[in-house]
């Protein structure tokens, strides 16, 4: 059940949310790359300064920081909702993480949008990851959300996940991969098992109940 247990240093937790009342949250592919900013950018302890000035001012363009609030283990951003694998490193990180990526892409969007009030619906929700398997598992879940939704491929546009990165295709590395691929031989080794667990999850999805069957078998 999302939001019951307290966040702990150490451990990794599927969160999530969506834009409020299902609306969507990134309008095209100027909307991706922001949010793609803005996960690196707010990831850290330091005090924030407005990453619409960095970027116009073409000043440092290496958004990470060598203090981050969390590791981020893989994320998907889909048209109206996102995941991510997160490990809490510091006491209060993700929840700090959240406000800032939360507050600081609301503004942007809104700023643009010319709209006010939220964007996303209330608190993130949170999992706590239990075991290795369910790790591992929540990984491949959330690369690939965007495929468990059947929406068109990462070049549509909005679309932006963690799954290229996993397998060496995109230069720009948000994620922190070795908890996942020092289980496995290589990238195409955890492209098997990716595909294999998805197979799964869509032939879950189709039978009745299925969902409600996928949660329990393999994320609790």
């Amino acid at each position: 059940m999302a939001n019951r247990e307290k966040i702990a240093i150490g451990e990794y937790y599927h969160i999530y949310n969506r834009g409020v009342d299902k609306r969507v949250i990134v309008n095209d592919a100027r909307d991706s790359e922001r949010f793609l900013q803005s996960l690196e950018f707010f990831n850290s302890r330091e005090p924030i300064v407005s990453l619409r000035e960095i970027i116009s001012n073409k000043k440092d363009k290496n958004l990470k920081h060598h203090d981050p609030l969390v590791e981020i283990i893989s994320y998907c951003l889909n048209p109206n909702h996102f995941h991510f694998l997160l490990k809490e490193i510091h006491e209060g990180g993700i929840s700090e993480f959240m406000k800032r990526l939360g507050g600081g892409y609301t503004w942007y969007f809104n700023n643009k949008n010319k709209r006010h009030g939220s964007l996303f619906q209330g608190t993130f929700k949170s999992i706590h990851i239990k075991s290795n398997e369910q790790l591992l598992r929540t990984s491949v879940y959330v690369s690939l959300n965007w495929r468990v939704h059947r929406i068109s491929g990462l070049t549509a546009g909005r679309v932006r996940s963690s799954w290229e990165e996993y397998l060496g295709k995109r230069s720009q590395n948000i994620c922190t991969k070795g908890i996942i691929l020092e289980q496995l031989k290589s990238p195409k080794d955890y492209k098997i098992f990716a595909d294999s667990f998805l197979k799964e999850i869509l032939k879950l999805r189709q039978d009745k109940g299925g969902l409600e069957m996928l949660i329990g078998k393999y994320f609790f």
